[in-house]
């Protein structure tokens, strides 16, 4: 294998490796959206459970029919 040879393999190599790297670079950069996207659902759903949903019994007013 000749040096022409050599260096169109290593400028094919280093041109797969581009791609590869830009590919994983949009990967991480759509994670990272989705990531913060779900730690906002999550915060949103702390506020939303933080206040008691089922009132005390003593609070509770009973149906019509008692």
């Amino acid at each position: 294998m000749n040096i022409q040879d050599r260096l169109t393999d290593l400028e094919m190599f280093v041109s797969t490796q581009e791609q590869v790297i830009e590919d994983l670079n949009a990967e991480v950069i759509h994670l990272s959206k989705m990531v913060e996207s779900l730690t906002n659902q999550v915060k949103l759903l702390r506020e939303l459970y933080k206040e008691p949903t089922v009132k005390p019994l003593s609070e509770e007013t009973p149906p019509p029919h008692y």
